[in-house]
């Protein structure tokens, strides 16, 4: 399976199990990340999850949004991406920030992921090393909007989903 291919059925069971209303199985909590599975036997997935400490601006809906990291085979173990809870800007670039580390995201309808896929473990390193992330995005409304991630949790969540089977 491609690295595309796999991306977007992550992300697509995801957002088929918030919306049918089929509820991944929480594993194990590691302060902001929880470790969650979903499926069984081989067709069992696993994922690291968080979801935003804070969202502006206040005054408009968000919807649901997700900070999710997937363990993969391959040159990056991890691949993180966004899931939003609307459609993104078409055309339109995420930024993600740790510390003095940025990262650039492109959306396709409520997910996003890394521009660069040889840079997701810097920036999964970054996750690491760092106590808050931020992410920038606009809506296909056009409203810019700013998550901010707590990275408490996020070092043991991924070491946790390494064993997850």
């Amino acid at each position: 399976m491609s690295r595309k291919t796999c991306a977007l059925a992550v992300s697509a069971v995801l957002l088929s199990a918030l919306s049918a209303s089929a509820q991944p199985t929480r594993i194990k909590q590691f302060d902001a990340w929880g470790v969650y599975s979903y499926g069984k036997g081989s067709g069992k997935s696993c994922y690291v999850l968080s979801v935003p400490t804070t969202q502006l601006p206040t005054n408009v809906n968000h919807g649901d949004n997700f900070f999710l990291v997937a363990p993969q085979s391959g040159a990056s173990p991890f691949m993180p991406q966004a899931i939003m809870g609307y459609t993104v800007k078409e055309g339109s670039r995420i930024t993600l920030t740790i510390g003095n580390d940025s990262f650039t995201l492109v959306p396709k309808d409520h997910a996003a992921w890394v521009r660069d896929p040889a840079r997701e473990p810097a920036l999964v390193a970054a996750m690491r090393g760092g106590s808050d992330m931020t992410l920038k995005a606009t809506s296909a409304r056009g409203t810019d909007t700013t998550y901010t991630y707590s990275l408490k949790g996020v070092t043991a969540a991924l070491q946790a989903v390494r064993n997850c089977r």
